[in-house]
C-alpha cells in the first residue's frame, strides 16, 4: 500500500512527497488525501484507505469528488456545497464537520485550501481525516459527568430545600434539639455540594492544564498526622492507624491544600474501601518524598487496576462521585510526581505518590 498511497502531479511537477509533509504520508495517524490543481489525487494515504475502505491505487489520479465521496448529514454532497475550485477565492478552507461515507459512516473532515496567492486559483485541496470515536468517548464522559453531578446535587439540595422550608413554616412547633439536628444537616449537605462544587471546578482546571500549585514549605509527616487526628476524631479507633515516618526527609516545597486533598481523599478511601490496619508510610526517594497509603482490605481486582484513576471508578462499595482519585493523580501530576496502585503487605489497595524535591517559583524563576 506504501508503494500506491502517493502519486506525481500532471506536467512533471513535484511529487507529492514534496508537499511540505517532511515525512511518509503513510506515517501520519489520521487520513491525508490531496488533489492537485485539476481536482484529481496526488496522495492518499494508508489511513485514509483504512478509514474510507478504498485501495489507494484506484483513489490516485480520480477526481476528489469520485475518490472521496462525502455527503453531510443530511444527505447533501459535500463537494457540491463547497465548491472549492469554483466557490469564492477569499477562502481558506473548511473547518473540522462531521460527514458521512458511503454506508453512513462518520468520519471528522478537515480541508485547507492551498492558493498560489491570497485570492489565486486553487492549487492544491488537502483534506483530512479523523475517525469519531474519540470524539464520541469524550462526548460520553462530559455526559456522565453531568448525569453524575445532577445526581450527587440533587440529594442534598432537596435535604436542604426540605429542612429550610420546614423549620420556616413550622419553626414554633420544634423543639430546640429538634431545630440543631435539622440545621446540622442543613449544614453536613451543604458542605457536601460546597466539596462536589470544588471537584468540579478542580477537574476543569485539570483537563485544561490549569490547575496552579502554589508552592511552600510542607511537613508531609506532620500533615499525615493531622488527618489520622481528623479521623479518630469522627470515630475511628485510632489503633487502626499506623504511620510510620523515615527520617530524614528532604525539605518539599508543594501546595499545603492539595496536598492535603491528596491525603484526605487516599485516607478515606482506605478508612471506607479497606479493612483492618490503614498504614501511612512516609519516606525519603531517591527523586524526593514517597508517601504510601495501604490497607488490609480485598483490594481492587487486578483487572482493575489501570482504571482507578479515570473519572466515575468507584471500589467495590457504590458510594461518591468516583471523582477523587482522578483528582488526585491530577494534582500529583502537577506536582511533577507521580501515583501508582498496587496491593499491598496486608493484600489490601496500596496507594504510593513521590513528590519530586522543588523549590517555591520565586527561586527558580
Amino acid at each position: 500500500m506504501t508503494g500506491g498511497a502517493v502519486g506525481t502531479l500532471p506536467g512533471g511537477d513535484a511529487p507529492a512527497e514534496g508537499l511540505g509533509f517532511g515525512i511518509d504520508p503513510d506515517s501520519l495517524p489520521d487520513g491525508l488525501v490531496v488533489a492537485d490543481h485539476t481536482g484529481r489525487v496526488i496522495c492518499f494515504n494508508r489511513a485514509a484507505a483504512r478509514m474510507t475502505a478504498t485501495d489507494p491505487a484506484q483513489a490516485l489520479g480520480a477526481r476528489i469528488d469520485r475518490a472521496l465521496p462525502l455527503e453531510d448529514l443530511e444527505g447533501r454532497r459535500w463537494w457540491a456545497l463547497t465548491d472549492p475550485y469554483g466557490g469564492l477565492a477569499t477562502r481558506r478552507g473548511q473547518p473540522e464537520r462531521n460527514l458521512l461515507l458511503p454506508g453512513g459512516r462518520e468520519v471528522l473532515v478537515s480541508a485547507s485550501y492551498i492558493r498560489t496567492h491570497p485570492t489565486g486559483p486553487l492549487r492544491r485541496l488537502v483534506i483530512t481525516l479523523r475517525g469519531t470515536e474519540a470524539r464520541r468517548r469524550t462526548e460520553r464522559s462530559h455526559a456522565e459527568l453531568i448525569a453524575t453531578v445532577a445526581h450527587e446535587l440533587r440529594s442534598p439540595l432537596t435535604s436542604v430545600k426540605g429542612f429550610t422550608a420546614t423549620l420556616l413554616a413550622k419553626w414554633e412547633r420544634f423543639t430546640d434539639d429538634q431545630k440543631r439536628l435539622m440545621l446540622e444537616t442543613v449544614d453536613a449537605d451543604a458542605n457536601r455540594v460546597t466539596r462536589l462544587i470544588a471537584e468540579l471546578l478542580d477537574i476543569s482546571r485539570i483537563d485544561s492544564g490549569r490547575l496552579e500549585v502554589r508552592r511552600q514549605p510542607v511537613d508531609i509527616a506532620t500533615a499525615v498526622g493531622r488527618h489520622v487526628q481528623a479521623l479518630t476524631a469522627n470515630g475511628q479507633a485510632p489503633e487502626r492507624f499506623l504511620v510510620s515516618v523515615s527520617r530524614p526527609l528532604p525539605d518539599l516545597w508543594a501546595d499545603p491544600d492539595k496536598i492535603d486533598q491528596i491525603l484526605g481523599n487516599l485516607l478515606e478511601n482506605a478508612v471506607r474501601h479497606g479493612e483492618g490496619t490503614v498504614t501511612i508510610g512516609v519516606s525519603p526517594h531517591e527523586k524526593g518524598t514517597a508517601v504510601t497509603v495501604s490497607d488490609e482490605g480485598p483490594g481492587i481486582p487486578e483487572e482493575s487496576m489501570g482504571r482507578v484513576f479515570t473519572r466515575f471508578w468507584r471500589g467495590s462499595k457504590r458510594g461518591g462521585t468516583g471523582l477523587g482519585l482522578y483528582i488526585v493523580k491530577g494534582i500529583v501530576e502537577a506536582h511533577g510526581g507521580t501515583i501508582t496502585v498496587g496491593r499491598g503487605p496486608g493484600g489490601g489497595a496500596e496507594f504510593r505518590f513521590i513528590l519530586p524535591v522543588s523549590a517555591p517559583a520565586y527561586l527558580t524563576q
